[in-house]
């Protein structure tokens, strides 16, 4: 008889951390409607044949206003911003002196934050993915979402909470590249500078529009 109590217990308590996970990214959709960070992120690719995978590192901050409006500012190792402004993505790249300006309806699935700041609301969210309970990891609360859309650059998406604020994101990408990114100092709904989500390409650089 034990074995089986031991087992209902144990699948109770994974559904209650799960539920969590689920409970969390609805109040943060629903009361989340700006916020800022730093972030540390890992980026590492499918390994190569008889190689260990290489983790591409870099931090720096994080700004969003939802709906559609984000801004990634990396410090190292290299210099870069992207920014969305609720109709165009731009990508500068400091080192080059380039810019890369995209429509933001057509580039959102290419950028981590899209997934939370896009969506006004949870219905919206659910109308894009499908979100699945995950268990508890590193003391967070996960959920899992897949896009609905096959042909979209994102593969799956785990969500992490630390009670009710934006902790981590998890991304796999249609090649097999993994994203980590873990936020802290997460400030809710800040009062942040009008001209936040704006860019103007700094003088000389090169704007390509692929």
């Amino acid at each position: 008889m034990k074995k089986p109590i031991a087992a209902i217990l144990i699948a109770a308590s994974a559904q209650w951390a799960s539920a969590d996970g689920l409970k969390s990214l609805e109040q943060f959709m629903a009361t989340a409607h700006s916020g800022r960070a730093d972030f540390t992120q890992t980026v590492t690719a499918p390994p190569k044949d008889g190689q260990a995978p290489r983790p591409r590192l870099s931090s720096g901050s994080f700004e969003f206003q939802r709906p559609g409006r984000f801004k990634f500012v990396y410090k190292k190792p290299f210099e870069q911003t992207i920014v969305a402004d609720g109709k165009t993505l731009w990508l500068y790249d400091a080192d080059l002196n380039q810019v890369t300006e995209r429509p933001q309806a057509q580039a959102l699935g290419s950028t981590p934050a899209a997934l939370l700041t896009s969506a006004p609301d949870l219905a919206a969210l659910r109308a894009d993915y499908q979100l699945q309970s995950a268990p508890e990891q590193d003391g967070l609360q996960w959920v899992l979402a897949t896009p609905k859309a096959s042909e979209g650059q994102l593969k799956s998406v785990r969500v992490g909470f630390e009670g009710d604020r934006l902790a981590a994101l998890d991304i796999v990408d249609g090649f097999g590249q993994r994203s980590q990114i873990r936020f802290s100092g997460m400030q809710i709904n800040p009062a942040l500078p009008a001209g936040t989500f704006q860019f103007k390409p700094p003088a000389g650089a090169d704007v390509l529009r692929p």
